[in-house]
C-alpha cells in the first residue's frame, strides 16, 4: 500500500507548444483533462490508434533521479506529464485502479519515453526515461484533480 501525493500539474493545448502549470484540473471521463491537447485531439500522437492517452503521470523522483544519474535538469512541465506525483510507484499501476483526490482513474501501460520530448528538451533524456518515463491512464470517474492531493488505491 502506497499513499502519494500530487506535486505538479500541467496541460499543453497543443503538440509541441510548452506544458502550462495549473492548481487544478478538469478530468473528464472517456477524454482527458479539459485543456489538454489529447483532450482536443491535438496531440503529437492524438491521431495514433492504441491505448488511452486521458492521463499521464510521472514520478518527481524519476526527474530528481535523471538530474543526479545523468546530470539533466529538466524542468517537470518538460517531461511532458499532466501529473507528477511524489511517493507513487506508477509501475505497479498498470492493470489497476487508483484514486487522485475524487478522481478514480485506471492504469492502462507504461508511458515508454520515445525522441519526441527528447527533440523538444535535450539528447540522454530518452535514455535517462527508459523505464520510469511514467503511467498512461484512464478515467473511470471524472472530477477535479487539484496540487497536493493525495494518490492512492
Amino acid at each position: 500500500m502506497f499513499r502519494g501525493s500530487v506535486v505538479s500539474l500541467f496541460i499543453a493545448q497543443d503538440a509541441a507548444v510548452p506544458m502550462e502549470s495549473r492548481e487544478e484540473v478538469k478530468a473528464v471521463a472517456g477524454r482527458g483533462l479539459e485543456g489538454d491537447r489529447y483532450f482536443a485531439g491535438r496531440g503529437h500522437w492524438s491521431k495514433t490508434p492504441g491505448v488511452t492517452r486521458e492521463v499521464t503521470l510521472i514520478e518527481i523522483e524519476t526527474i530528481e533521479a535523471l538530474e543526479r544519474e545523468k546530470k539533466i535538469a529538466l524542468p517537470p512541465g518538460a517531461a511532458r506529464r499532466n501529473v507528477v506525483t511524489r511517493g507513487v510507484p506508477l509501475n505497479h499501476l498498470v492493470g489497476r485502479e487508483f484514486q487522485i483526490g475524487t478522481v478514480r482513474l485506471r492504469g492502462t501501460r507504461l508511458c515508454e519515453p520515445c525522441a519526441y520530448p527528447e527533440g523538444l528538451t535535450q539528447h540522454g533524456v530518452l535514455a535517462g526515461l527508459i523505464h520510469r518515463g511514467g503511467l498512461r491512464a484512464e478515467i473511470v470517474t471524472g472530477g477535479t484533480i487539484r496540487l497536493e492531493d493525495s494518490i492512492a488505491e
